[in-house]
């Protein structure tokens, strides 16, 4: 069995043609089918089921699917890994993040690794869920990942910085004129929802933290994405609760940021299968010190959440 029958297998499956993964992989047919047998015969059995149009996967191939994924992911990981051992002067590095990290926070860090790092490529892999998140790495698609503190992670887990979760208003509110504000006092607002809302104990993170205060939280409207329903909170429709990353300059002068009190805080990190070197440990540094850290407030933390394996961005 080798690599490249594994990625032979692969485009197979995923064009469920060998006439067009052999266009792909600029091998002949009969070369294609040769390797596909030979890789059946090493694992004892038939991957592949020849249908009169397409093939698809056998209960057999359905089981080695996903560690062939893995092995060639890794196999990826692991050049780009020895090609960047040498420092952080040339090659490629993938990082994954959650969707509103990647929007809030990453394109500073971005630009000041082009100035300083020219020659190596980013590669930027977007995921609306932690869980996502933490499956990717698990499976080579990136060799850092910057999201909340991973669930029983093997690998390395490095601190980076703080994300404050903060209310947004219209510029015109009632509570413009403050900078913070007491869960309780928001308990008769309309509220603006979004899909990536965060999880904490298996509830949506509002409606934990709400309940805690002792309402539930009444939604006007619900959005795909955390910039959206900042926007749609500037212009009045409800209270919104953001990362405080992605808030800032996303809507100019139109709204007013509010600090929960006591402060929602979650802390964030990068992590990654193996310790980062080279170009991967140059990025975490460059990470480190350029997070957009939030303002100390002198109020207690109300939790440092949500870091268990349902949050999501």
């Amino acid at each position: 069995m080798s690599l490249r029958q594994m990625e032979y297998f692969l485009t197979v499956v995923e064009e469920a043609s060998f006439t067009r993964a052999a266009e792909l992989l600029h091998v002949s047919q009969p070369a294609l089918s040769h390797q596909i047998k030979a890789l059946e015969r090493s694992v004892g059995g038939a991957l592949l089921e020849r249908m009169p149009r397409g093939v698809r996967l056998t209960p057999m191939g359905r089981a080695f699917r996903p560690h062939a994924e893995l092995a060639v992911r890794s196999a990826a990981q692991a050049r780009r890994a020895a090609r960047a051992a040498a420092g952080a002067q040339g090659g490629e590095l993938h990082v994954a993040a959650l969707h509103s990290i990647a929007v809030g926070a990453l394109p500073d860090v971005f630009a000041r690794w082009r100035a300083a790092h020219p020659r190596v490529l980013l590669h930027l892999h977007e995921y609306a869920t932690s869980q996502a998140l933490q499956e990717q790495v698990e499976r080579g698609t990136a060799d850092l990942a910057v999201g909340p503190v991973p669930v029983d992670w093997p690998g390395t887990v490095v601190p980076v910085g703080e994300e404050e979760i903060v209310l947004v208003v219209p510029f015109d509110d009632r509570f413009a004129g403050r900078a913070t504000v007491a869960l309780p006092e928001l308990a008769d607002r309309p509220w603006v929802r979004c899909a990536m809302e965060p999880v904490v104990h298996g509830e949506r993170f509002l409606d934990w933290a709400c309940g805690r205060a002792g309402f539930t939280p009444r939604t006007a409207a619900f959005t795909e994405h955390t910039s959206t329903a900042v926007r749609m909170a500037a212009a009045g429709v409800g209270v919104c609760a953001a990362p405080a990353h992605i808030v800032r300059d996303a809507v100019g002068e139109g709204c007013v940021v509010l600090s929960p009190d006591p402060p929602w805080k979650r802390t964030l990190t990068v992590y990654s299968r193996v310790a980062p070197t080279g170009a991967a440990a140059a990025f975490v540094e460059l990470l480190h010190t350029t997070w957009p850290h939030p303002r100390v407030l002198r109020n207690p933390p109300y939790e440092n959440c949500p870091e268990d394996d349902t949050a999501v961005a």
